[in-house]
Formats: C-alpha cells, structure tokens, sequence
C-alpha cells in the first residue's frame, strides 16, 4: 500500500524505505502497490491538528477495509501494526478485516511455523536488552557519529575523506584502510589508502561500509604492518613490524551501513563458562575475521556449540564495545562439507534457490523423446548457416553450457569469413518475464571447486541453449571478411543465425589436431563410426580450420600487442572430479596455445560488438572497462624484479607488457610466472558500466588494450551478455523500430544493473577462491605431515617479511606464509645438510633477502625466488575457515628419488582422501533426506540446483515487509 511505504520512510528512514521499494519492485515476490492516496472510495484526508503517523494508520485502515469489500469478503484481510492504539480502536471495528500486531499474527495464522516464532522472539529480546542498556549505561565506549548533513558538507568542502572501510584480515583488530572514494570539490594530494589504526578509531565502522574519515595530525601517522601475522588477538605491534608512516585517520561518521547476514560460531563449554553460566547474551564469533564479534541473545547456546549460524547485526551504540544483533538460522555442522559450503554462499551473499515453477512454465519443451525444433516461422527471419558453415566448439572436457561455437571458410573471391556464433538466449528469455529476473539477481553462474549453480534452468543453459554437435540452434553472429594473406578486416555483420555445430571438441584434443597429433582423433565422437575415406576428409577439413583459426588469432593477437595488451598469470586450480563426482586431484591449469585462440576470437567479438552498440546507444549501452592501475600498487612488483637484475617500466601498460616479458629466466620459468601474477595482483578491477555515466575517455581496457570492450560470447552464464544481446539486436535489426528499442535500459537504470552485476561478479570470485581453499585444506587435514611424503613439495620464494617469507608451491597453486621465527622466540637454522631446525637467535631483514642467525653463531640467508622445500600444514579454526600452513624443512629444492612413482601414489592417496569427504558428506546428505517427508516431482527434481528448502530466503522478506507467508519447515 502507498501509505504503508511512505510510513516506512517517514518513520524509519530512506535506506529502510529503499529495501522495501527494491523487495516490492522484484518481479519474484510478485508484490503490487495499491496507491490509496489517488483512489477516490480509498482516499482520506489528513484532518486539521492530526500528527502524521495517525493519519497514515487511519488511511490504511480505511483502504484495508474498502479493499476487503472490493474483494466482496471472499477472504479475511489482515492489516499488522504495533500501533496498540490503532489495534484497540480498528481491531473488532470491520468484521472480516483483522488489525493485529505481528505476535498475534504469528500465533493465529501461523502457530506451527517454529522458526519464524524463534526468529521474532529473538529480534524482540535484541531490541528490549538494547533499549534497556542504553538506559542503563551512561559511559561512552566510542565517540558520537557527526549527522549526516555535517558530514555531507564536510566531505564536500574536503575536510572530511569519503571511501570504503577495508579491514585487513590479518591484522582485523588493528588495521583498517579506507580506500579513496570521493573528496568532493577540493583536490586531494592524497595518493594512498589512508590508515585507521585500532578500534576506537574505526568507531563502530565495519567491513564494507561507506565512512567519513578526519585526517589526523602528521606526526601521529603510522605505518601498515609487514611482518607475517596470525591474526590472534594481540593489541601490540612491534615497533619494527611496520613500513614508513601513511596518511593516517580516524571515521567520524557512517554515510552508508552495508551489514549483511554473518556467518557466526558460538563459543565453546568453556568459553561459555567464562561468559557466565546462565548468560541469554553470548558473544560470537563471525567466521570472517573482518568482522568484530556480535553480541545476540538467546537460549540455545549450548545445544548450537557444534554448528556454523547466521546472525544479523541490528545496532552499534556508542556504549556499546560490541555490536548488537539477533539469531537468524543453523547452516550445519562445523567442518561438514555442506555446512562449509553453506557458509561460504552466505559470506557472499549468494542466494541460489531451486528454480520456482512459474519460472519453469516459461521454459519451451525438450525431452529425450520430443526434442525441441526450429520454428519454422522463426527460420524465415533468421540466417540459415547449417548446410554453408563448418561450425564447431572447443571447451573444457566435461562442459555442459557452450555458449559459443568458431567457424572459418573461404570465400568465392578467395578472402576468409571468421564467424562467431553465440547462443540466442534472449529469444527463450522475455525481458521482465520471471526467468529474466531471476537470472538479473542472479547477475551470473556461480562455479564452486565442486558445483555449480546456474544463472539459468538447466533446460536452456545445458540443453536448448547449448550449441552441441549435431542439433540446431538458434545463435546470434558476428562474421568478419578478411584479407586472404593480411587478415586485415574488411567488413562486418551481426545476424541472427540457425546453425548446427558439427563438432564439439576438448581443449586438449583441438590442441593434438593442431601439432600434428593423430592420437587426438579418437577424442573426436563426431568422426567414429565413419568409413576411412570420408573420415579423412573431414579430419582434414577440421584440420585446416583449426590452423587458420589459429594464425587469424595469433595476427589479431599481435596487434593487441603492439598497443600494450598484457599477457598476466593467475593461479587457476581445478578440483578434477572422476566419473562418480569423486574428488581426483588438485591440479593447477595448463595453458594451451588453443585456448589463446578461442580467447582472441571472443575478445575480438566482444569488442566489435562493444564498438556498434556504444555507437548506436551513446548513452544507455553496457561495456566493461579496465582503468590503469594506481602506480604504488606497483612497488613490490618492481622491487621483486630488481633483485633478479630485471627492470619492470610500470608508466603505460605497452611499456609494463615489454618489460615483463624480457623478465625471462631461461632457467627458472617459474620466476616469470611470479612476477606476472604480481601484476595481475596490482590491476585494478574490470567493471560494467553505463556508457552514459562517463566521458569516451575513460571507456579503454587497461589490459587488453582496446578502446572499447564488452561482454557479449556467454549469455548463459553472465547475465551482461543478456543486456549486450538485446543492445546488438535493437541496433541491428531493420524492424526494431519500437519495441526491441523499448527493452534498452536507460542510463540511470543501466547504471545501477551495472553496479547489481559488478557485486555479484566479486560475489562469484570469492566463493570459487574460498572454495578452493576449502577443498585445499581438505586435501591435506588428515594426512601426517612428519611421515606423508604427499605433504613435502617445492616452494619459491615470492615476498620478504620482517619474521618470514611468503612461498608459491607450483604443484598446487598454494599461496602462503612460512615463518622463520616461532611463538616461542626461535629461529630456522640450516644443517649441513641443508635440513633445518629451531634454535635460539634472531632475523635481520632486509629488502631483498632475510638472514637468521643463531646464538652459536650459525646463519641462513634466503633471497627473493629462492627454491626450498616445504611442508604443507593445515591450521584448524573452530570459528573461521581453515587454511593452510608451511614450515621450511630444508634450504634447497625439493628433490624426490623417484618423481613418477611419487607423484602416482601421490595421485592415487588423493583420491583415496577426499572420496572420503565427499561420501562422508553424501551420506550426511542422504540422511537428511530420509528424514524429510517431502515428496519432489521428477521434473522439479531435475532442475532443482540445491539441497532442500531455504526457508532464510522467505524469513528474510518477512522482516522487511511483515508480511508472512511461508509453508516450508526448518532444519537444525
């Protein structure tokens, strides 16, 4: 109801009235806003002396009741409020319309629904111990926030900083930075993050959150910690621990909370015991060290001790230590693989619930039995290239959602046509139909080390959608003539498309065609089954195609070259699952020239497609851009190169591609690698945005050096790609003369999907990241480090601190800290031998290099890019993830007697582990279902991607709308 919104802005603020506007305008909750206030039976005017709060209850009442009676009293309405005098006076006033507060609603409609009872009781209990303790303590634990038009001004005049509040999480009760977000009109010569040490300074702020930060006086600036720590609750830090001093401050106000859902461990029997034996307020511990410990009342302290918990944050006052919240739902166990997961959707605000039915009935129909067909109407308006192109994909082994496909043949006047095709999603998704909202606040699919969970249902997304071999399908493409010997481009053109892949290859076996390899053809299912003769042909037909697809890529890949694009190294580690979805290895990516072939042939179709649309919609198209990075970010990357004699030029992204690529060490390989993922590491992050939002010059792609880029080759998976699709179609086609254009976001709208999606892709990134962790840490918990030669692998030396080094070890992609000096005071000290040990001494530090010197007078120096060999540990956390460990065993490379047969035990044992997990958690998994009574219909099932109901997701909209509608139970 109108009224009702306006209730909620007037009584509890904008950003409470912007969550309810955003839940009611999300197509899913299928909410509709009656506007009382310009109904002419609904509408009430406001009597003279009437305060507003009564006036807005009196109005929606009286449309309450006017609502009841349009509907002819076929069903009761319910009108809550916590208005007990509005209850007295309306509560037996209509019969048929019920004004109750939300308790009683509860208890008359929904007496058996045990978890919103206990979810109500808890926000209660918060907000009473919250009323009450503000009363009783006087005593002011941080200072008072400045109100916001203060702060506004403040930050306009440039006396105050805006920017993010980032907690470094490995120093969470210390150190906090605030990145640079805005300085209003007055410039800055700020050229860092600025530093807010300690909590009183960080005044109740929390990770994420927009703050108002004042300077402090130079002389008290500080520097940012650079010793290895880990993150223990110590409140010192060393004197010679930090770096040189830094724009330091302190946060004077919060213009934006940005809390979300935590998820918290609840102390263990003795922790409680300290709490106080009968305490209902227990302070827990979020499983992000980022975020302080929050105080929640509750009963079921003891019996919840062995399970991860959702916790909501409600308030912070300034005399208050801790923050305030409330009890939300149990996730699962500690260290059970799904409860581990669980919580690493919710730390990332990820939210996948199956599919809902009005979604699916949106779905066209395809079945082993009836497969889907080309419409024959659809076929007179489309490019027919099923019987004129050889089309083929090259993916991933085990992909299900190809959402592209390669194509290239020679044209009667002997030029070259290179094709691009990419799935048409958008003519099975309506714009605004169920599908597509879901797939907006889905914004993209999220891959775990294990799983994933689809933008889409399965029926488009790994069926109709998909461009596997042998079948039609409709595709939108994008096709090049080029010249015969240059392969300069010609001319282009973007069509609608019906096409029919003749093959679906694996990188590997596209890689064995192209060196020659005649192995790699019995990869190839397409060319079995066939007599000698035609096979040859076609093999090669592929052949040649493949080859010219390559020479095309590595010509187009030159350019890029010439203008600065950057060849960077991220640590990719794919968990490689067996038939049986078992866990078989971890196991860093092998880069393929193949793979750089199908990239080149997507990033040219991207950016073609970025340059038509952002012609014909200079205001409202969607590109992505990547600004250069900030140059301090590059320091450590230079000083690494330095000590192994190589000069990094970091002044333009041409120049920084040049001298990475003379970083060469014939016989290291692994030193390249390194310094090209510090580069990588400095880069700012690729964004969406709304080309209307800023100037042409500020459009480029920092690192693939293109002016203009966008996302368009995986509609499946990004829902960009759904929003650059419809651009492309809507300036392309003839006919669009209204309503294809009437579907283009406007600048302001475009701008906001675009800031949505860009949360949702860090979202995405950090979930796949903290999975593998996850699935790292699993792969090593229950080995014995001392006896398991599984556990000793090489490592490289990548960054020096004041009390260890930081080691890459290449055969699983970890990235961790060794320390040279214990808890205990002792350094490492190397044997003859080069085995080490720990002895009495100390460490001196040094830019390149660390020595440790023992009281007898010993010492070991290790250098930047040194080899040793380390033990691989597994630090366990009750309250957060655990994460691994290394400890130096010798001061030289790892070196094994047999390398082979290691690494197929190795192999072998591996699998034998985390089989172990997964079936523990299957079994887990089974028994949860035998206890659910629920009966799951085969096609639901089919598409359903999680395990069993999310009532959270329904619990959620209760608190903001108190509007309760839920038949799904708990489990606990």
């Amino acid at each position: 109801m109108q009224t009702a919104c306006q209730a909620v802005q007037h009584q509890k603020g904008r950003r409470q009235y912007n969550k309810l506007r955003n839940l009611v305008k999300d197509a899913r909750h299928d909410c509709i806003v009656f506007a009382n206030e310009f109904h002419q039976h609904s509408y009430l005017p406001r009597e003279k002396g009437e305060s507003m709060e009564k006036w807005q209850t009196r109005s929606i009442y009286n449309a309450t009741v006017w609502y009841y009676n349009h509907c002819l009293g076929q069903m009761p309405v319910v009108m809550v409020t916590e208005d007990e005098d509005a209850i007295r006076q309306y509560g037996n006033e209509t019969e048929g319309v019920f004004v109750i507060s939300f308790k009683n609603y509860l208890d008359n409609f929904w007496p058996d629904l045990k978890a919103a009872h206990e979810l109500f009781d808890s926000i209660i209990q918060a907000r009473r111990e919250r009323e009450s303790e503000s009363q009783e303590n006087n005593g002011k634990e941080y200072p008072e926030h400045l109100p916001m038009e203060i702060l506004e001004a403040g930050v306009k005049s440039g006396r105050y900083v805006q920017g993010i509040l980032n907690v470094n999480k490995h120093r969470a009760q210390l150190e906090a930075f605030v990145r640079l977000q805005g300085v209003g009109s007055k410039e800055t010569e700020l050229q860092s993050d600025i530093l807010i040490y300690g909590a009183r300074a960080r005044n109740r702020a929390i990770h994420g959150d927009v703050v108002a930060v004042e300077l402090l006086p130079l002389h008290e600036w500080k520097g940012r910690t650079v010793a290895l720590c880990e993150n223990e609750t110590e409140d010192k830090t060393p004197a010679d621990t930090t770096g040189d001093p830094m724009p330091t401050g302190k946060v004077i106000g919060i213009i934006q909370k940005n809390w979300r859902d935590y998820v918290v461990t609840f102390p263990s029997k003795e922790e409680s015991q300290s709490q106080g034996k009968n305490a209902q307020k227990i302070l827990v511990t979020p499983w992000d060290y980022r975020i302080p410990k929050i105080r929640i009342s509750t009963q079921q302290a003891e019996s919840l001790q062995e399970y991860r918990v959702v916790v909501r944050i409600d308030s912070w006052e300034s005399t208050s230590v801790y923050p305030n919240g409330h009890f939300v739902r149990v996730l699962g166990r500690i260290g059970d693989l799904e409860g581990e997961i669980a919580a690493i959707l919710v730390e990332n605000s990820i939210s996948v619930a199956p599919f809902s039915e009005i979604q699916m009935s949106e779905m066209p129909v395809s079945s082993s039995k009836n497969p889907w067909k080309v419409n024959p109407e659809e076929e007179q308006k489309r490019v027919d290239l099923r019987d004129t192109h050889l089309i083929f994909s090259i993916d991933p082994k085990g992909c299900e959602d190809v959402d592209d496909a390669l194509s290239i043949r020679t044209l009667p006047n002997g030029n070259l046509e290179l094709g691009v095709h990419i799935a048409d999603v958008t003519h099975f998704v309506a714009v605004n139909s169920y599908t597509d909202v879901e797939a907006r606040a889905r914004a993209t699919t999220y891959y775990l080390a294990d799983r994933r969970y689809d933008m889409l249902p399965s029926i488009l997304s790994a069926d109709i959608c998909s461009l596997l071999s042998g079948v039609d399908r409709y595709a939108v493409s994008v096709m090049w003539e080029l010249d015969k010997e240059s392969y300069e481009i010609l001319s282009v053109s973007y069509n609608k498309t019906i096409i029919r892949s003749a093959y679906k290859l694996v990188y590997e076996a596209a890689q064995g065609l192209l060196d020659g390899d005649t192995s790699a053809v019995g990869d190839i299912l397409e060319l079995k089954d066939l007599d000698e003769r035609t096979r040859q042909k076609k093999l090669t037909e592929l052949v040649w195609a493949i080859s010219k697809l390559t020479d095309i890529a590595r010509h187009v890949r030159a350019k890029r070259d010439s203008r600065g694009a950057l060849e960077l190294e991220g640590v990719e580690i794919r968990v490689q699952l067996d038939d049986k979805k078992n866990i078989h290895d971890l196991i860093p990516k092998q880069p393929l020239e193949v793979h750089k072939t199908v990239a080149e042939c997507m990033i040219l179709a991207n950016h073609w497609v970025a340059k038509k649309i952002s012609e014909n919609f200079p205001h409202q198209a969607l590109l992505r851009q990547h600004p250069p990075p900030r140059q301090e970010f590059f320091s450590e990357l230079r000083e690494c190169a330095s000590a192994k004699g190589f000069s990094i030029d970091t002044r333009s992204n041409k120049a920084l591609a040049e001298s990475l690529d003379k970083a060469d060490d014939p016989q290291d390989p692994i030193i390249n690698k390194l310094l090209r993922s510090m580069a990588t590491h400095a880069m700012s992050n690729a964004l969406y945005f709304s080309t209307g939002s800023c100037p042409e010059g500020e459009f480029h792609h920092y690192g693939l050096a293109l002016d203009k880029y966008t996302h368009f080759t995986s509609p499946i998976r990004r829902y960009a790609d759904i929003v650059v699709h419809r651009l492309l179609m809507a300036a392309t086609l003839k006919e669009s003369k209204g309503d294809v254009k009437d579907n283009v976001f406007s600048n302001k709208d475009l701008e906001e999907l675009c800031r949505h999606i860009n949360n949702r892709n860090r979202a995405a990134q950090h979930a796949q990241k903290q999975s593998t962790e996850l699935f790292q840490c699993m792969h090593f918990k229950d080995k014995t480090p001392e006896t398991d030669e599984r556990c000793i692998a090489d490592g490289v030396i990548y960054s020096i601190r004041t009390n260890g080094v930081l080691v890459f070890v290449p055969r699983y992609g970890i990235k961790a800290a060794a320390y040279m000096k214990n808890k205990e005071g002792l350094v490492i000290s190397c044997q003859r031998d080069s085995s080490c040990e720990w002895k009495p001494g100390s460490l001196h530090h040094f830019q390149n290099k660390i020595t440790s010197t023992t009281t007898t007078g010993e010492s070991v120096t290790l250098s930047l890019f040194d080899h040793i060999t380390v033990k691989i540990l597994v630090h366990t956390s009750r309250c957060h993830a655990d994460t691994i460990k290394l400890e130096i065993i010798r001061n030289a490379p790892y070196q094994t007697l047999d390398t082979e047969v290691s690494q197929k035990n190795s192999n072998v044992a591996k699998s034998e582990l985390v089989k172990e997990v997964s079936q523990s958690a299957e079994e887990a998994q089974r028994a949860q279902e035998k206890a659910r009574v629920e009966v799951i219909e085969e096609e639901y099932q089919e598409y359903c991607q999680t395990k069993g109901a999310s009532l959270y997701q329904l619990l959620e909209e209760i608190r903001d709308l108190a509007l309760l509608d839920i038949s799904a139970d708990i489990r606990t």
